[in-house]
């Protein structure tokens, strides 16, 4: 079975198709990175406007890479929440009526799900059961997977998500949006034991997040920089190495906290910011001493992307999940909220 995968979330479009089979035929993405960064975030209005133009081009695009035409594709899934409003409406009123047109069926996915399933698409893939972190410019969560559609959510941000965050952090320090990247980039040259930044909710009981202290924190750090001279390239690198040693510190002892409240030693990480290279390597490391093992996508289909909207409509589809006659999207939308795959049916077979 051939799905087309189309993801219009928020500020990229991306557009996919998956053989439930022969595994992963071709994708193609385009980021708004530079419309937005002038006005230091997604604009609503301008990210929908551009999900028109550009996700139909992006689709003719992918068949043809795939070597296919309209003809074989046997299936669109697209994402239907949560996001933007206006931006979740683009690509679903687009995927369902392609698939009108081609007689096929039409599947909404789950932003999220398709995040946690993600790394589904690499030859190295967990099993279930497994705890996922999914750390996005959205999200901050730890849930427990045990199969598709069978989430217990552990934990979440209960203010700004990490990716938010560091969004946050680099707009202070006069640094270009999308913040994370480049927070990273000069984090490595900054002097470690300069600044020491706190770790949010370490040692309150649970699993759950909080970022804003950390964020005021790093700002009132900046000011009080400011006040005695403007900011060296010095000093940005500083505050950008704590700032990210802080949160990256406090994702691995709740990741460790997880796993050892559920007895698991699998652990998923998915989402924008689990690109960021020192989170990965201090997982490995802290994790790695327990016994446990880290599973997460490669960095291309870390943040949104086509082909996690494919392979995770691929597995639903397989099971006979198809849309019903009216257009549905969800700017919020609990994970939880999902049906369960039953564990002998094809879509959950397929993994």
């Amino acid at each position: 079975m051939n799905v087309l995968g189309i993801e219009t979330s928020c500020d990229e479009t991306g557009v996919a198709l998956y053989n439930t089979e022969r595994g992963l035929l071709a994708h193609a993405l385009y980021s708004q990175i530079a419309v937005h960064r002038e006005y230091g975030g997604v604009v609503p209005e301008l990210a929908s406007r551009d999900h028109v133009r550009k996700t139909l081009p992006l689709v003719r695009e992918v068949v043809e890479a795939a070597g296919l035409s309209h003809g074989d594709v046997d299936a669109v899934a697209y994402t239907a929440g949560p996001g933007l409003i206006g931006a979740l409406m683009v690509g679903a009123t687009t995927a369902r009526s392609l698939a009108l047109g081609w007689g096929v069926p039409a599947l909404g996915v789950h932003h999220m799900e398709g995040h946690l399933l993600a790394p589904m698409l690499e030859e190295s893939r967990p099993s279930f059961p497994f705890v996922a972190l999914l750390v996005s410019g959205g999200h901050t969560q730890l849930v427990r997977v045990d199969g598709i559609g069978q989430y217990k959510l552990l934990g979440e941000s209960l203010d700004d998500a990490a990716g938010e965050a560091f969004d946050k952090a680099a707009k202070m320090l006069g640094l270009p949006y999308p913040g994370g990247p480049h927070i990273a980039r000069i984090a490595q040259e900054g002097n470690p034991d300069r600044f020491t930044f706190p770790r949010p909710m370490i040692k309150h009981p649970g699993l759950d997040f909080s970022f804003s202290g950390l964020k005021t924190h790093t700002l009132t750090t900046v000011r009080s920089l400011e006040k005695q001279s403007p900011l060296t390239e010095q000093d940005k690198a500083d505050v950008a190495r704590a700032f990210e040693e802080a949160v990256v510190s406090t994702l691995v002892i709740k990741c460790r906290r997880a796993l050892e409240q559920e007895s698991l030693n699998r652990l998923v990480m998915a989402g924008g910011v689990s690109a960021n290279r020192n989170l990965r390597e201090q997982l490995a490391t802290t994790l790695g001493k327990k016994g446990a093992e880290v599973f997460y996508p490669a960095p291309q289909f870390c943040t949104d992307n086509g082909a996690m909207i494919a392979y995770a409509g691929a597995q639903r589809l397989a099971a006979g999940q198809v849309d019903g006659d009216d257009v549905q999207v969800r700017p919020r939308w609990p994970m939880t909220e999902l049906p369960p795959i039953p564990a002998n049916s094809p879509g959950e077979s397929a993994l």
